[in-house]
Parts: structure tokens; C-alpha cells; sequence
């Protein structure tokens, strides 16, 4: 496909996700399986309207990006029955208590819902990207208030030289759900809070980023990892600052991690043994990075994008589209991605 095919199968895609645009009272489309939001899909929903804008200087992705930000803090900013917000949250600061993560099954269930902090990272980069995007420090200024909320529940022994991390807490963060440490949770907020504090002049995010530049420092040695999504993440963080040294480090584990996978046939296993959306966090992770090959870029994420495209709804009917989306044509999620400027909301209105 040629980038005009990509950019119609694109809305295409999102128009089944959220529903085709009906003007600015336009709402997301609630996915079926959990009757609401959820926050991973989401902030990928986000970015690809952000994509889409820059793509095609329409201003109703403008308009849906930001429905749909309203949507996930109305639903996922509240507790499950909807009827509180969480913490000390309000409508003009609705991120004070984070956010869940809209599991279908309650907590207590080995897979039920809490607060994921690799989820609530990637909305604190859409909620960047957006503020970015539209000229409008509001959204940057959420993504802080979140960080600043939810990182005290997340990171412990902040004083000392070993900081360390949970990656899952209950609803009202009050205590770990899951007390280990994700893969890659330190290098993620490492690089999610610098991205956000970059827009943000007051310094807000200092302490913050200390706490996880320790753990970064400690980790990145032995940074090590076999599954296609974890290596694809790995790739798109740390092509966020490509010339440090822990990030050419992680990048190389994982570049040459990705070649094993891909030499021994781990991409050639019947569809019925992978994820599809997994190996969209591998085709994202390689294009952006800068040090990915051109077999990789090209040849292979092509080819993954048409073993996937009959398959795209077989098992979910938004993380994997959503995460296709991103992969078809990465755009905002790329830090050298030359669109992201390019145009206001004024510029667009004056057209």
C-alpha cells in the first residue's frame, strides 16, 4: 500500500472502532466487551485522531480526540458505578485520582479492573501529544497533574538510591495490586515524564524524573526481554532520546533480541499462537527508531500488516485496530515526526 492507501484504510478503521463522525456532538462508540472505555485503547485512539489531523488537516479529529479525552475522564476518571470521581479529582482537574484502567471484571479478579502504570503513561503522552497538537498547554498541564498524582502510589523508597516500582494498584491507589515491578515500567516513566515536563516551564516534574533516572541507571544493564510488545515499547522509548547511554543500550538488546525471534520463526507460528496487537508494538517500535533496518521497516512490518489485516477483529474490536492504526502510519507517536507542527486550529479554520 502506498501512504494515500494507508490514510483511507486508517479512518476507515477508526471510523469502526468509535463510529463514523456525526458532527461535534459526536461521542466515542463504547466497546462492547467492556460496556465503556479503556484506557490502553484509548490513548492510541487519541493519538491516531492527532495522526489523522496532522495528516489530513480536517479539524474533526480535533473534535474527536478531545471527545474522546472528555469520554475516558468522565468513565474511567470515576469509579466503576460512575457515580464519584476518583480521589480528590474535579471537572477542571480530573486526573487527581488517576485513572482506572477499565477492566471488565471487578477488583479482586485475577484480571480486574485497578490503575496499570504503563497504561496511565501512555495517556499522559496522548494527553501531551494533543496538548502539542492543538496549541494548548491545558492538556500538558493534565498530564503533569496526573504523573504528580499517581507516582507516590506507584514508587517506593524514594529517598534511597533504589527506588523501586509496582506496575498495577487498586482503584483508589491506596495499595499495590500486583507488588513486582514491570519490565519496562522505569524506562517508561523516565522518558513519559520528560516528554510532558519538556512542555512545562515550572520544573514540576524534577523529583519525579530523579526517581526514575535511579532506577533507569540501575536496570538498564540488564535490561532483557523475549516478548514482541515489550520489545517494540522498548524501541519507542528509547528512540525518544536515542544518544544516552541506556538508551543505546536497550535499543540494541532489543533490535538484536527482534532478529533472534524473527530468524528462529517465531513470526511464522500459526496467527492462532500470537497476538496481533503484540506485533503491532513491535512494527511501531521499528519504524520510529532510527537504528531499526530498512528489512525491518520495510519488508517485515509490511508483511505482518497483511498476515493481520483479515484477522484485525478476530479477537478484540479495539486494542488491535486501534493499535494497527498507530502502526499503518505511526505519526505522532514518532519524535521526529515532521507534521506535528505544521498546523493550528486557527490555521485549519482559516483554510
Amino acid at each position: 500500500m502506498d501512504h494515500s492507501q494507508k490514510l483511507e484504510l486508517f479512518k476507515e478503521v477508526m471510523d469502526g472502532i468509535y463510529g463514523k463522525y456525526t458532527g461535534e456532538s459526536w461521542k466515542p462508540n463504547e466497546y462492547t466487551e467492556n460496556k465503556g472505555r479503556y484506557l490502553w485503547t484509548d490513548a492510541f485512539g487519541v493519538c491516531n485522531y492527532l495522526t489523522l489531523y496532522c495528516e489530513t488537516n480536517d479539524p474533526q479529529y480535533l473534535v474527536q480526540a478531545d471527545k474522546l479525552i472528555e469520554d475516558v475522564h468522565n468513565t474511567l476518571g470515576k469509579n466503576r458505578a460512575k457515580t464519584a470521581r476518583l480521589g480528590n479529582s474535579d471537572e477542571n482537574h480530573p486526573l487527581n485520582g488517576g485513572l482506572r484502567i477499565g477492566k471488565v471484571h471487578a477488583e479482586g479478579h485475577p484480571d480486574g479492573d485497578g490503575q496499570y502504570f504503563h497504561y496511565l503513561t501512555k495517556w499522559a503522552f496522548a494527553l501531551n501529544r494533543m496538548s502539542l497538537v492543538k496549541r494548548d498547554h491545558k492538556y500538558n498541564d493534565w498530564a503533569i497533574e496526573l504523573i504528580k498524582a499517581i507516582h507516590p502510589y506507584f514508587v517506593f523508597n524514594r529517598e534511597t538510591d533504589r527506588p523501586r516500582m509496582v506496575w498495577k494498584t487498586t482503584i483508589d491507589l491506596s495499595a499495590p495490586a500486583v507488588p513486582s515491578e514491570g519490565n519496562l515500567d522505569p524506562f517508561d516513566g523516565y522518558v513519559t515524564y520528560r516528554i510532558v515536563a519538556a512542555n512545562c516551564t515550572t520544573g514540576a516534574l524534577a523529583k519525579e524524573i530523579l526517581d526514575m533516572e535511579k532506577m533507569v541507571v540501575n536496570k538498564f544493564q540488564r535490561y532483557s526481554s523475549d516478548d514482541p510488545l515489550d520489545l517494540g515499547e522498548a524501541l519507542w522509548i528509547s528512540h525518544n532520546f536515542p544518544d544516552e547511554k541506556w538508551s543505546k543500550k536497550v535499543s540494541t538488546t532489543s533490535l538484536l533480541a527482534l532478529e533472534y525471534l524473527w530468524k528462529e520463526g517465531y513470526f511464522e507460528m500459526p496467527t492462532a499462537m500470537r497476538l496481533a496487537f503484540r506485533e503491532f508494538g513491535t512494527t511501531i517500535g521499528v519504524q520510529v527508531h532510527p537504528d531499526a533496518s530498512t528489512e525491518w521497516k520495510q519488508n517485515r512490518v509490511n508483511k505482518l500488516h497483511d498476515v493481520w489485516r483479515p484477522k484485525l477483529l478476530k479477537r478484540d474490536n479495539d486494542i488491535t485496530p486501534a493499535m494497527f492504526c498507530a502502526s499503518l502510519i505511526p505519526g505522532v507517536w514518532s519524535a521526529n515526526y515532521d507534521k506535528l507542527f505544521r498546523s493550528s486550529v486557527t490555521d485549519s479554520k482559516n483554510r
